[in-house]
């Protein structure tokens, strides 16, 4: 078997903040509706100091003809090449307390030796706890806060959620599968999913990204700044309702959506077991997408801009799209 640390390098001072309690993982896959985990993590790159710790070897863990990297030809020749970027940066909160971002493209191959590989950076940095963030689509709508289902590898972690689904089998994924590993060597692991609009799942969709950002504020005490995304948040929210209310039959289907949602939240608040899976037909994604093609379209095409590998990567502090630095912060999220 080969030596995990034969998947990545390190930097020089690598071990110099260690022990650092928190790491964060928002690994960019098939499993992230609104682009949540995605957003969080460029949100953090550019709102916090980072710096460098670990790279991952791209030619080991991507599918690059499944995936292939977007390339610039211009003026008869190429120009750039946007590189696959698996790493971990050190970040420091508003506080100056440390904390780890894993990042970058899901992993296409070797999930075992992947994994392995994290859980040995765990070990070497003094990493306390895990928080791994993405989004998921389900029959919400978009008036109504974004939920959370939050679980973990041991009791006392999270809140005890409600009952959301019972048991089902679900596609394996990276973040998974870490907290999966995690719990079974005995190390503390969260996961947060935020619930998504299943009509906005291929949009950016910053509401989620901004609860998450909360979610892992509240969940270690970081001083982690969350306006910026508060702001892009309200602003989405505002063209999604001009989207809908030029739609008679948009809006019937997102009210049909907040009467099973206040359902829902009314009957979990009773002892008695509740799912959110109505006894009534859903309301189904295509029944939305008709009437919000053009928006979806509109915001497809700004996420498709920066969807590459470099959107969030920033190492060493080159690169990147900060628009400023935080200022100073009380415990947790700030407006």
């Amino acid at each position: 078997m080969r030596d995990p640390q034969d998947l990545y390098t390190v930097s020089e001072s690598a071990f110099g903040a260690a022990p650092v309690p928190v790491l964060v993982h928002a690994l960019r896959g098939s499993l992230d509706a609104g682009h949540a985990g995605s957003l969080v993590a460029r949100h953090l790159l550019d709102a916090l100091p980072a710096e460098r710790v670990a790279t991952f070897d791209p030619d080991e863990l991507v599918d690059y003809r499944s995936r292939r990297p977007a390339m610039v030809f211009e003026d008869w020749r190429y120009t750039e090449y946007d590189e696959p970027v698996i790493a971990l940066d050190l970040l420091h909160d508003d506080e100056g307390t440390p904390l780890l971002l894993l990042h970058g493209p899901e992993p296409d191959l070797r999930w075992e030796a992947f994994t392995d590989a994290v859980l040995d950076l765990v070990d070497r940095l003094g990493v306390q706890r895990t928080i791994g963030v993405h989004g998921i689509p389900m029959a919400v709508p978009h008036t109504r806060p974004v939920t959370v289902t939050a679980h973990a590898t041991r009791d006392g972690l999270v809140d005890r959620p409600r009952q959301i689904m019972g048991t089902v089998q679900v596609p394996g994924n990276i973040a998974g599968l870490l907290e999966l590993r995690l719990g079974r060597a005995g190390h503390d692991a969260v996961g947060f999913s935020a619930n998504v609009p299943h009509y906005l799942a291929q949009a950016e969709y910053p509401q989620a990204a901004a609860e998450l950002v909360r979610q892992i504020a509240g969940n270690t005490g970081l001083a982690l700044p969350v306006g910026e995304l508060e702001a892009a948040a309200a602003e989405t929210l505002q063209q999604i309702d001009s989207q809908v209310s030029t739609s008679p039959e948009v809006g019937a289907v997102v009210h049909a959506l907040e009467q099973q949602y206040d359902a829902y939240m009314e009957a979990a608040a009773k002892p008695s077991p509740t799912t959110l899976i109505a006894d009534r037909e859903l309301p189904t994604a295509d029944q939305i997408a008709a009437e919000l093609e053009a928006f979806l379209a509109e915001q497809n095409s700004a996420a498709g801009h920066q969807d590459g590998d470099g959107g969030e990567d920033r190492p060493d502090g080159d690169g990147g799209n900060a628009d400023g630095r935080p200022g100073e912060g009380e415990p947790g999220p700030r407006a």
